[in-house]
């Protein structure tokens, strides 16, 4: 778990892209550092039943270039730089650059959120169960 994770954007995250009857509960898993994991587990197999469908759009494959993702997110307004929610702990809870995170997130089988505009756009990468994972821009 990310040691300085930024609640307050966490927070953003959660009650703009989360359906509403599961927030308060995804919210007490991600800031206890033993329940952390099951949020990660949500979003492995129940994503679509955890995000709110009228903000996802799917990227549609191919997908896999970090750099396309990149110009993607740009497109819909992202900066350079975003706060990360990962399975990764080399990602998770740290404040980096798009084009880090993107490098590590894309591809790698788990899933991560990639905020790039609080609570208005952000990168959602699912886990990877066969062929290449489910990859979406969730945007307000």
């Amino acid at each position: 778990m990310g040691i300085g994770i930024d609640k307050e954007l966490e927070e953003i995250i959660i009650k703009s892209f989360f359906n509403k009857r599961i927030q308060e509960r995804v919210l007490f898993e991600l800031f206890s550092q033993k329940k952390r994991d099951n949020v990660m587990n949500r979003l492995c197999h129940n994503y679509l039943d955890t995000f709110r469908k009228e903000f996802m759009i799917e990227i549609p494959t191919p997908n896999s270039d970090p750099g396309e993702i990149e110009k993607l997110m740009k497109n819909q307004g992202a900066g350079n730089d975003c706060y990360v929610i990962s399975w990764n702990d080399t990602i998770d809870g740290k404040h980096m650059s798009l084009t880090s995170a993107l490098k590590v997130a894309v591809g790698e089988g788990f899933p991560s959120i990639i905020s790039c505009i609080p609570g208005k756009i952000a990168y959602f990468e699912a886990e990877q169960e066969y062929g290449s994972p489910p990859r979406f821009i969730l945007k307000r």
